[in-house]
């Protein structure tokens, strides 16, 4: 775990999409936005679950919605929501991006690859 603070409101999201899922050609449902370093992820319904996984590799424990018209927090050390600061812009994936996302390589049958 990093002595950090785990809220950084100054530093700006990694991108648009999930970092992870864009790398491997995947696709997400909802975006999250790590609070301390911008690392976008994809949420815990999608099927990789990245901003979890990012949590679980750095330590970083508070994430924000990366989704347009939301601004909650969730602490993964707590497992509580809260809220907290603005965060450097944007403050969401463009509001024109679809969900699922990106829109080319998402499935079909995608609702059922969900995890619920």
């Amino acid at each position: 775990m990093t002595s950090e603070n785990p809220i950084q409101p100054e530093i700006p999201p990694s991108g648009t999409g999930c970092v992870e899922c864009l790398d491997d050609n995947g696709w997400w449902f909802h975006l999250r936005r790590c609070a301390q370093c911008g690392h976008i992820g994809c949420c815990d319904s999608s099927p990789s679950q990245h901003a979890t996984a990012h949590f679980r590799e750095t330590g970083h424990p508070i994430i924000q919605s990366f989704e347009p018209g939301e601004d909650w927090y969730w602490d993964f050390t707590s497992q509580e929501a809260g809220s907290g600061p603005k965060l450097a812009p944007p403050d969401s994936h463009p509001a024109d991006q679809p969900a699922p996302s990106p829109a080319d390589v998402v499935p079909a049958d995608w609702r059922s690859k969900l995890n619920r």
